[in-house]
């Protein structure tokens, strides 16, 4: 099917979206926070990505950015908890900056699927 790469800072979230997504036959890779996904944007280029937004080292919101300039056919799917200090806000910048779809944690991980198979059935 497609490479996808998922990146958050919680191990746990990582793998239940990775052992998802690779039922449906999906390639999936895993990044920690988004100074480790940088590297595997330039490198695999995968055909979609899975981002938290709020993650040490780099956010998600500076990795939509980047993904954006060196990827533009990138789908991209922005999850976050808010944060303490940060409400919904945060999910309506990511869509500003070129996120395709956004999910407020928790959430279902088949409504995560269903959002992958969507946006890839996109792509030309």
């Amino acid at each position: 099917m497609a490479k996808i790469l998922i990146v958050d800072d919680e191990p746990q979230l990582r793998r239940i979206l990775r052992l998802t997504l690779e039922r449906a036959g999906h390639e999936v890779r895993e990044a920690a926070d988004g100074q480790e996904a940088s590297g595997i944007l330039s490198t695999e280029k995968p055909k979609l990505m899975i981002t938290d937004l709020i993650m040490p080292n780099k956010e998600g919101t500076e990795t939509i950015r980047e993904a954006r300039k060196c990827q533009p056919d990138l789908k991209i799917i922005a999850i976050s908890g808010g944060g303490h200090s940060r409400g919904p806000d945060i999910l309506d910048l990511a869509q500003k900056l070129g996120a395709d779809r956004t999910f407020k944690k928790p959430f279902k991980p088949n409504e995560i699927a269903a959002a992958v198979d969507e946006l890839l059935k996109q792509i030309t």
